[in-house]
């Protein structure tokens, strides 16, 4: 991510503000003892910089847009430790913005600016009463302190539009960790034995990962075998895998910061059961006419309804239920959210469907006294015309499954 990409971005930002408004974006904290740093996206969303304790800020005073950029300072005998800080310049280079000062500097250089402002747009997140406030939060205390009648609002609530729309360099760093996920499901169906354990599971698709380098997931993966399964965010992946069970996988590489989020489920003796089948298929039917429902002006909300109503169907077709109302027994989440940097990625719930929103369909029956969960998610990109499925090859007909897993196992 360099500036070619980032610095449109800037632009536009810039022309969602009015006179009198600024954006302050933080950079994530530096990561202590030996964790893997992860940058905060909305940062890297406007910077392309994977570096910690930064600051953005652009501001409109008076019809100019200023742009500036604070960073760390080198000291050499932390970076002994620590490695070299990334210099001015390059920050210049990678970014695209030229003033660029030093993280001591900040609170001078903003003093002067903060008299001039109305609203700050920051990354404060949703504040909690009964949990400590976001760094963003921590910062900008002086902030309200020196200047009260200066409001300070959730910078989500701004950029949210933005992001929700997906460029074509976006949708390719998608498209790469959807196939990588995609490949990595493959490997799991091809190597996945009864007796192992479902992190063994787990250790296949990350080496997959690792080998195509991609050092992170998109999220805590879920390896889910027989009642696990319906355990909607199970995270655990420690249990034995049997003979006769199903196994869900809800797993998403990470690629550039951009988040996969599939779901597939395979039989373990190479075949489904004909119940585990049965569940299977109105799983898969209820998904597919989901997704072809997909087009720009759809809500949410309508995709949502229509998944209810079909999922009562299928649960009466399976006699789980007597009434259409006890459907919440076995199916209890919603359809679909926006996919991007962040998994759950910013966009309402309820948002109308535009051109260039990538969002999930995951539909599920969850059959806790049948020791049995049944997801199937897909990426989809909304297009001018309807919709694309960005995991298309990966395979999730039950014929398909069965035929790799057979030859698997022989």
């Amino acid at each position: 991510m360099n500036s070619e990409v980032t610095k449109p971005r800037r632009t536009a930002l810039a022309g969602l503000l009015e006179n009198g408004q600024g954006v302050i974006v933080f950079a994530q904290m530096e990561q202590e003892g030996i964790e893997k740093f992860v940058q905060d996206n909305n940062f890297l969303y406007l910077t392309g910089l994977s570096i910690p304790d930064a600051v953005f800020c652009l501001f409109k005073i008076k019809d100019q847009i200023q742009e500036m950029l604070f960073i760390q300072r080198g000291i050499p005998e932390q970076e002994v430790w620590n490695g070299k800080k990334m210099t001015r310049e390059e920050a210049q280079k990678i970014a695209g913005i030229q003033d660029v000062a030093y993280l001591d500097e900040f609170y001078d250089r903003i003093s002067y600016l903060c008299p001039q402002l109305d609203l700050i747009w920051s990354n404060v997140g949703n504040l909690i009463i009964n949990r400590p406030p976001s760094y963003a939060t921590f910062i900008l205390q002086p902030v309200r302190r020196t200047f009260p009648e200066l409001t300070i609002k959730n910078f989500n609530i701004l950029i949210a539009p933005m992001r929700s729309v997906k460029s074509e360099w976006e949708l390719k760093q998608l498209q790469t960790a959807i196939d990588l996920t995609g490949q990595g499901f493959i490997d799991v169906l091809q190597q996945a034995r009864a007796g192992m354990m479902e992190y063994e599971l787990e250790a296949i698709l990350y080496y997959r990962m690792q080998r195509n380098g991609v050092q992170q997931w998109g999220f805590a993966p879920i390896i889910a075998t027989g009642i696990n399964a319906t355990t909607l965010h199970y995270k655990q992946n420690n249990c034995q895998i049997a003979e006769n069970d199903i196994v869900l996988l809800d797993i998403g590489a990470s690629y550039q910061n951009y988040s996969a989020d599939v779901t597939r489920c395979f039989p373990v003796a190479g075949k489904f059961s004909l119940r585990q089948r049965q569940v299977y298929e109105e799983v898969l039917n209820v998904q597919k006419e989901i997704i072809a429902m997909i087009k720009p002006g759809v809500g949410m909300m309508q995709l949502n309804e229509k998944t209810n109503e079909l999922i009562q169907e299928a649960l009466l077709r399976l006699n789980l239920i007597t009434e259409r109302e006890q459907f919440r027994r076995y199916y209890m989440h919603s359809i679909s959210h926006h996919l991007g940097m962040d998994t759950h990625d910013l966009g309402a719930r309820d948002s109308i469907l535009t051109p260039g929103n990538v969002i999930t369909v995951e539909p599920g029956i969850y059959i806790p006294e049948e020791s049995l969960g049944i997801r199937i998610e897909d990426d989809i990109l909304v297009t001018e015309t309807g919709n694309i499925n960005l995991c298309k090859d990966i395979p999730k007909e039950a014929d398909e499954l069965e035929k790799i897993r057979m030859a698997a196992i022989k």
